[in-house]
């Protein structure tokens, strides 16, 4: 007899099933051990967010709360959003990885962050903005961004 594997897990009732990829070829991330795979936390937007946007996480009131980084005023990147957020609902932020909701970025260039949640090829230089890498991109819509502490320029 051929079983059919499962390439999606809910829980403890798939336990000892056999599994297999999904349509992409690939293993899908609820079949993974907690703490493997994609880091993400959600959070409530206190503005509207759009796709491809590094966000900033704050608390308000002990909650957790996500808004455009933006290299001005000195709210750096702590991750960024695949799908839009309207304000007040809740959505999903990556920490790290690929932002793959960017568009029109030059393929193996370093960004920075720029203004209200978008990207710079160029470092700030203006007193009171922040320097942040944010990451390279792997294509026109790819940027590879794993966390960088900002720097002031005083």
């Amino acid at each position: 007899t051929l079983d059919t594997g499962i390439n999606t897990s809910a829980g403890a009732g798939d336990a000892n099933k056999l599994i297999s990829t999904n349509s992409s070829g690939k293993v899908d991330t609820t079949l993974l051990p907690a703490g493997i795979g994609v880091s993400t936390v959600t959070a409530t937007a206190s503005e509207a967010i759009s796709a491809g946007d590094f966000v900033n996480l704050y608390s308000v009131t002990g909650t957790l709360t996500v808004r455009k980084a933006d290299n001005s005023n000195g709210r750096d990147a702590k991750g960024f959003v695949l799908a839009a957020i309207s304000n007040a609902a809740t959505g999903t932020i990556y920490l790290s990885g690929q932002n793959t909701s960017v568009t029109a970025l030059t393929p193996g260039t370093v960004y920075f962050l720029g203004v209200s949640g978008g990207v710079t090829t160029t470092a700030p230089t203006t007193s009171g903005t922040t320097i942040q890498l944010l990451g390279y991109t792997l294509s026109a819509t790819n940027l590879m961004f794993e966390f960088d502490e900002p720097t002031a320029i005083l």
